[in-house]
């Protein structure tokens, strides 16, 4: 039985929140949580098994426990945001929890559930109509270029990279992966490339300039829109690249190759065939299009996509991760889009997301000085780790999916990472 911090002013109903609390780290089977209070300290799990696998969380204020056992990981999140705790690994965290799916299933279908439904409410709201889309891309993207060229590389590049070497730097990580998927796609000075999702320009950058390939990319992120268009001016190929700033399904004419990085979990799980169908009424007869997505394990994804989490909550309104089975299920539904190839790059996202954690930290005073609150730089730790932990331990993935159209006559494309 655990027994009441002697410094603290707690509440009955914390009291009772505590008790679930440690009632349920009891169960924990991989790896070991310490949880360290004012005056108190104990341990859940072993790290006999897993040594790496350890986490010493420390309690702030009390409230900490109603946040977590009333909001499961939304409100353990927001509790996070506010300081009620820290912890001294966050990703290990993250990675334990993961692991005890079970603690964790606990957390979100007990009394959590009573908040769901307003957390659901927020979710609809953010639909991804074409009005609805815009607003939820300004919300994380148009945070402020100045903002993301602080953690991000000099590509500007907001994607799981490829790390060929292990001394690979993250630029070269960013390069390695847009020149895998030019090499994919067959790229040369006569292909005509539709990019859904320029991000700050990186990719179409990469591709006019190394194959001389014509580019047109669109996106609907103010921010990332000026942002790609100076990029572009300055690498001298705005005779090769067309910016455009509009929604996918606006978008006009046909190409020989569609790329898509990581834009697809935006899309929102209602319009993955409006999606997918666009894609293939741009793309010619012969065409190929490249998807590069973060998924869900296809068992879990029934129960996901109707779910919000973290992410879609605070990071990435509207969003929605798909699954291998869901997107192809969908494509075949809705295209004549044929799946011949598949790359699981999952274990470079790990390392992707520390690299920008790190950046993040070591340019922490410059965030402060653009005037971003200790809240907001609490939810991007948070979030930095809580998708680190996520891929380290994959419970999501990464993937490139390269289709067909019908006429494509291409040979295999390239053999997977070794």
């Amino acid at each position: 039985m655990t027994s009441q911090p002697e410094q603290w002013n707690i509440s009955i109903l914390q009291q009772l929140a505590r008790r679930v609390f440690f009632s349920r780290l009891q169960g924990l089977r991989h790896g070991a949580v310490i949880i360290q209070e004012a005056t108190e300290r104990q341990q859940f799990g072993s790290t006999e098994l897993e040594p790496a696998l350890r986490a010493t969380v420390t309690v702030n204020d009390p409230r900490f426990y109603t946040k977590a056992v009333l909001g499961g990981s939304i409100g353990a999140a927001e509790g996070y945001m506010a300081g009620y705790w820290s912890a001294d690994d966050l990703t290990a965290l993250v990675r334990i929890m993961t692991l005890n799916h079970r603690i964790q299933s606990d957390f979100e279908k007990g009394l959590a559930r009573l908040v769901f439904p307003i957390h659901r409410l927020f979710h609809l709201l953010n639909s991804n109509t074409k009005k609805g889309s815009r607003k939820n891309i300004a919300a994380h993207y148009d945070l402020g270029n100045d903002f993301y060229e602080l953690f991000l590389d000099e590509t500007m590049t907001y994607s799981c990279g490829i790390f060929d070497r292990s001394e690979s730097s993250l630029r070269e990580a960013s390069l390695a992966k847009y020149d895998r998927i030019c090499r994919k796609l067959r790229l040369g000075p006569d292909s005509e490339v539709l990019e859904i999702g320029s991000g700050w320009g990186g990719f179409a950058v990469h591709a006019a300039s190394r194959y001389g390939c014509r580019v047109t990319t669109t996106t609907i992120s103010r921010q990332q829109y000026e942002g790609a268009r100076e990029r572009i001016r300055a690498a001298g190929l705005e005779e090769r690249i067309t910016l455009l700033q509009e929604d996918y399904r606006d978008l006009q004419g046909t190409f020989d190759r569609v790329v898509s990085i990581e834009m697809i979990e935006a899309v929102g799980y209602g319009y993955m065939e409006t999606f997918l169908a666009c894609c293939a009424r741009l793309l010619r007869p012969d065409g190929m299009l490249l998807l590069q997505g973060i998924t869900m394990p296809d068992h879990l994804f029934d129960s996901y996509k109707y779910s919000v989490d973290f992410i879609n909550r605070y990071i990435f309104p509207g969003s929605c991760l798909t699954s291998v089975t869901s997107l192809t299920g969908a494509a075949a539904r809705a295209t004549d889009l044929r799946l011949v190839h598949l790359e699981d790059i999952t274990s470079h996202y790990a390392r992707t997301l520390r690299e920008w954690r790190r950046r993040f930290f070591d340019r922490i005073d410059d965030v402060r000085s653009l005037g971003y609150p200790e809240e907001f730089i609490r939810m991007w730790e948070f979030y930095l780790c809580y998708c680190e932990g996520g891929f380290a331990e994959r419970y999501i993935g990464n993937v490139q999916l390269l289709f067909t159209r019908p006429f494509c006559r291409l040979e295999a494309p390239l053999p997977t990472l070794a």
